[in-house]
């Protein structure tokens, strides 16, 4: 049990894979809390693919995340040109 007899999160990371954060693309939110990265999966069966994730919280290059999910990739934030 955790304080305030709340019980403490378990969570599992043997389902998840690591992954490498490379460069840093952009921050994004109101106040600058979500930052979008690229990323390096270091194991499994997409094994040196690098893919694009949305981070909430402190990050920088040479961190490695734990990804739950490594099929999914993030939309590009920024909106960049749009098509007429």
């Amino acid at each position: 049990m955790a304080k305030n007899n709340v019980p403490a999160a378990d969570v599992d990371f043997e389902s998840a894979t690591p992954a490498e954060v490379k460069e840093i693309i952009c921050r994004a939110g109101s106040r600058g809390e979500l930052t979008q990265v690229m990323a390096l999966i270091l194991d499994g069966r997409d094994r040196n693919k690098a893919v694009r994730r949305n981070v909430k919280g402190p990050v920088r290059v040479g961190d490695v995340l734990m990804l739950l999910d490594t099929e999914i990739e993030a939309q590009r934030l920024g909106g960049g040109r749009r098509k007429k």
